[in-house]
């Protein structure tokens, strides 16, 4: 980083008093990424997307484990194709971008830039199912897809490109499927619970927040500290309906004829988003470790030529050590910076772990480790420096998941009038457990007049009320909130 950017580097906003511009601050100035010259375009630079590979690289390995495979398709998609099934692509017709030329030859007919992969996938699927022996076929997509973003954008949460994985399943019974859509969204929320820190809630969307065309969608939501529900992933049962649309059909072990069921699922980068809010602080990015690129910056401290020597020699034998037992360590020994301004760099881009090497702390066999979370300053026996990074890291991780989780739960309110209602939403904000009479006519009411929307339904049912917005009897508990 030059000097210019030096005064570029700190949080000039602080998190609690504006919340958006805190937030683009930090995607800016810890270098996750950047406008780009198209309105809604971002690109993402390298410190940002050695994140996504973190993510990448765990859930992949989560879903191999559990039987799927990667394939990829095409990023452009005939018009017909899409049309073929007609609600489905109605809900993305606002959103997609067209392709009417090749060179300078117009085309004979348009072709859709990818929003989502079922049409182009499902029309092959048709072609490669034919018997009950070739099921499940359980594939996953890792790609980008693009949608017109009109609503106002904001880096990995609304952009008009994104990378995200999606899987498609293809499954001979409901049953199966069901138990598809339900593994895949724990898959989803071990990850986001165990290793971003961020507290999810799961349940089943509303008939009219669900994924169009499917039969049902499970998701997975969070609450960011601004009061507001982010959709982090969702899971969807899409019954025949893309099967009977795509012709997807198989002979069963009855030597019958049947149309197949579907899932489909996915989680896109606006999990990176997730952890900038959630984590992060007035001084930068937070990153718990288990997904830090960084887990652990060493820092070195001399003031004169004949302590750099053996100060430096120490840092290489202790980044060493760590790096062999798996961690991921940076040695920060340019020297066109002061420590101090090191500090301030780190800090702003979250690394978890700073740790501090000079002459004092190579005399008494010390090794000063800090804090990103706390800034607490901890002295340790050097030879322990592994087994404390580890206890220290773990903690970290564990005292973030906490933070997060227990402002969830303090904003989360359950409310028997609508009064209240609209009240703990503008003063307080997230999600409000209510009851529910289950008619869309209340629910997009509620959204017109207060802008806040079902995010999940809940799995408990225990009805002791009547609806929130009615006064009828209730059929269902609800969670709604404003949203991302």
């Amino acid at each position: 980083m030059s000097e210019e950017k030096q005064s570029d580097l700190g949080i000039t906003v602080k998190k609690n008093e504006n919340f958006s511009e805190w937030y683009v601050q930090i995607i800016r100035k810890a270098e996750l990424a950047d406008y780009a010259k198209v309105k809604g375009f971002t690109v993402v630079m390298p410190y940002g997307y050695s994140i996504w590979e973190k993510i990448r690289d765990y859930l992949d390995s989560k879903f191999k484990e559990t039987g799927h495979k990667n394939a990829y398709f095409p990023s452009l998609i005939p018009e017909s194709l899409l049309g073929k099934e007609a609600e489905h692509f109605s809900g993305f017709t606002p959103e997609v971008f067209w392709v009417t030329h090749a060179g300078n030859s117009e085309l004979g007919e348009r072709l859709a830039t990818r929003p989502t992969s079922e049409t182009i996938a499902y029309d092959s699927y048709s072609k490669w199912i034919k018997s009950w022996r070739d099921l499940p076929l359980l594939l996953n997509f890792w790609n980008s897809v693009l949608r017109a973003e009109i609503t106002g954008t904001k880096p990995f949460i609304r952009t008009s490109e994104f990378l995200w994985q999606e899987g498609h399943t293809v499954h001979a019974t409901q049953e199966e499927t069901d138990e598809e859509v339900m593994r895949m969204l724990n898959v989803y929320k071990e990850f986001v619970e165990n290793i971003l820190a961020v507290p999810a809630m799961t349940g089943k969307k509303s008939e009219s927040e669900k994924f169009v065309g499917a039969l049902y969608t499970m998701t997975l939501e969070g609450l960011m500290p601004d009061g507001k529900a982010l959709q982090m992933g969702t899971s969807h049962n899409l019954g025949q309906n893309f099967s009977k649309s795509f012709e997807i059909k198989f002979i069963g072990k009855d030597e019958k004829e049947h149309f197949a069921w579907q899932a489909s699922w996915g989680v896109s980068w606006r999990l990176i988003g997730a952890i900038v809010m959630v984590h992060g602080d007035d001084k930068g990015l937070i990153l718990p470790p288990k997904i830090a690129p960084i887990e652990a910056v060493i820092v070195p401290i001399f003031y004169s030529d004949s302590d750099k020597e053996v100060v430096l020699q120490k840092i290489e034998d202790i980044s060493q050590l760590l790096s062999n037992k798996g961690m991921s360590v940076y040695a920060d020994t340019r020297e066109q910076y002061t420590p101090g301004w090191k500090f301030n760099e780190w800090e702003l881009k979250g690394v978890p772990l700073r740790i501090e090497i000079g002459p004092r702390d190579i005399k008494n066999k010390k090794i000063t480790i800090v804090r990103r979370d706390t800034f607490e300053k901890l002295e340790v026996e050097e030879k322990l420096i592994y087994q404390e990074t580890k206890r220290i890291s773990e903690d970290i991780q564990g005292n973030l998941f906490k933070k997060a989780k227990d402002f969830m739960e303090s904003h989360t309110t359950e409310v028997e009038n609508y009064e209240d209602f609209k009240k703990v939403l503008d003063e307080k904000g997230g999600f409000l457990k209510v009851f529910w009479c289950s008619k869309q006519e209340c629910e997009e009411k509620i959204k017109d007049e207060t802008g806040a929307t079902i995010r999940l339904l809940s799995e408990e049912q225990k009805i002791t009320s009547n609806c929130i917005y009615c006064g009828e009897k209730a059929l269902t508990e609800a969670f709604f909130a404003k949203a991302y």
